[in-house]
């Protein structure tokens, strides 16, 4: 008998036996079914709900401003506000949302500029009539015109310094950019994400979609570091990652293959069978580093518990020391569709795309994109995950 024989038999008898001591109720036995740990989802951030009567938070309307690439005035946020970016300052609620002008029709053929709003609430905004960042006569045209900033996630450091990365989009490639800001209002661009990066190896690469990590520090969330680097999450199609030593210059992370270090990507069979793309900043809890992301489901290979093409929200857990050690994900949605804001607009399949959350008055507040069209928020009540000891 040949050594496989002999191994099948051995487990074919303690698969028996296994089997017999369950039915005699010795609950001591071993078992082959992992199904309970696995589930055991006590790290997930949240639940959120939508608080009720008060969404969509910002809807568009037609405020006018002078751009300076279409040297006339045009009214900016006219066709569509959705996919936010969500921060603190001064003791209000900053959302920094991708505002869409209505010189087109289709998604990604007008122009975006980003626009700002806060709120001592969260839920009551004040807009500024002008856009706080957008296609201007800069050293960085060859990036943002005609497209525009779409998409801003926004983090701030312990001293106060904003970093928001956003996609540059030039109509023929969407690339992440950084910019910074003290106030929220004034930014400065610095140009490509990874244009520093292995000798420009990817100042040409579509990337999109940037999650800085965070934590939790006194009442606000703050930029945060593993092993004395900061590090970013980012992608559309698949979750990758990079570091960097000043927030403006960054280095994606490869694999032994010199290769983009995959972390997570689409699964067959699941809500996110399409697209798995980075959501609002990473943040560290006591369970390790949660990374929220957009899941887009396929009609044929997806979940069929969602609508095909439909955008809903994840959640991911990884390692705390090695921040590319994946430790569980959910196989189901925390957040998707429902209302019906969600699901009309530019994007009528349904899309909570989530990118902005902000920690105030003792809960977390999750800005979200609604069908490409509008803004919405849900709230957290139960933040104690959050505080490390």
């Amino acid at each position: 008998m040949c050594i496989r024989d002999r191994s099948e038999m051995k487990l074919k008898f303690i698969i028996g036996v296994v089997g017999i001591l369950s039915a005699c109720g010795f609950t001591n036995a071993p078992s082959l079914d992992t199904t309970q740990e696995e589930q055991d989802n006590n790290w997930v951030i949240g639940p959120f709900h939508r608080p009720e009567g008060v969404n969509p938070v910002i809807s568009p309307q037609p405020t006018e401003f002078y751009c300076p690439m279409r040297k006339q005035q045009v009214k900016w946020e006219e066709s569509d506000t959705f996919n936010p970016a969500a921060t603190t300052k001064d003791g209000k609620i900053v959302v920094l949302y991708r505002a869409e002008d209505n010189s087109a029709q289709g998604i990604g053929k007008r122009t975006s500029r980003v626009g700002y709003a806060e709120s001592k609430d969260g839920i009551e905004m004040k807009r500024m009539g002008s856009p706080v960042l957008f296609p201007a006569e800069d050293n960085f045209k060859d990036q943002d015109w005609p497209g525009g900033c779409e998409d801003p996630r926004v983090a701030m450091t312990e001293d106060g310094l904003y970093v928001m990365l956003y996609t540059a989009w030039n109509r023929k490639k969407a690339r992440l950019a950084v910019a910074t800001s003290r106030d929220l209002k004034n930014w400065t661009k610095h140009g490509l994400a990874f244009d520093k990066a292995y000798n420009g190896r990817f100042n040409d690469l579509f990337c999109k979609s940037g999650s800085i990590l965070t934590r939790l520090k006194g009442n606000q969330l703050v930029i945060d570091k593993v092993d004395g680097k900061y590090l970013m999450y980012w992608g559309e199609y698949a979750v990758y990652a990079a570091t960097s030593d000043n927030l403006i210059d960054w280095y994606p992370v490869l694999d032994e293959k010199n290769e983009l270090m995959k972390i997570i990507q689409p699964r067959k069979g699941h809500f996110d069978s399409l697209l798995t793309e980075c959501g609002p900043p990473a943040v560290r809890t006591k369970h390790g580093i949660v990374l929220m992301y957009n899941g887009k489901n396929s009609g044929k290979t997806g979940d069929a518990d969602y609508p095909a093409n439909a955008y809903c929200a994840g959640q991911l857990l990884l390692d705390g020391d090695d921040p590319y050690k994946v430790l569980d994900r959910l196989d189901k949605p925390f957040f998707a569709p429902e209302a019906s804001f969600e699901k009309s607009g530019q994007y009528k399949d349904g899309t909570v795309f989530i990118e902005g959350l902000a920690y105030h008055k003792r809960k977390l507040y999750l800005y979200y994109g609604c069908a490409d069209s509008r803004v919405a928020v849900a709230v957290c009540d139960d933040v104690k995950k959050l505080k490390i000891k």
